[in-house]
């Protein structure tokens, strides 16, 4: 393998490593619409600033996002708008496996709808019961 397609491959690693945290996705979700402060993604996430912050710095290291400081604030984008072109495949990959999902359980529902409940009723319990007189054992 060439060093070059080694280096691709470790690149496409390291990104998704990037992306494997559901704070970072989020965060990077809030940033689809702009640039953002840590402060105002601390509001819209719900979650403590030092959490943003230690998520953001992880992007940051990868190269997905980087800041702008202006002032005291610091503002935060993503570098390359591709990155949302990943979240989009990602959420239709989970739209179609919602959908095989939901598929397999509708097939399961009507297979059991369609036969006889594994667990027999009392009423059946007791239907069979009297089919063998006492002290006679049922067979099979």
């Amino acid at each position: 393998m060439s060093s070059a397609r080694r280096t691709l491959q470790d690149f496409k690693a390291q990104l998704f490593k990037a992306l494997a945290h559901p704070t970072r996705v989020r965060i990077l979700e809030c940033l689809r619409l702009g640039e953002q402060t840590v402060s105002a993604l601390q509001a819209q996430l719900g979650i403590e600033g030092n959490a943003v912050s230690q998520q953001l710095g992880v992007l940051r290291a990868n190269h997905v996002v980087e800041g702008r400081k202006d002032g005291t604030s610091v503002y935060y984008r993503v570098v390359d708008e591709n990155i949302f072109v990943v979240l989009d495949a990602a959420r239709n990959i989970f739209t179609n496996h919602l959908g095989t999902l939901q598929s397999l359980a509708d097939e399961d529902a009507v297979v059991s709808a369609g036969s006889e409940s594994l667990v027999p009723s009392d009423d059946r319990i007791a239907a069979e019961a009297s089919a063998f007189p006492e002290g006679r054992e049922r067979t099979g």
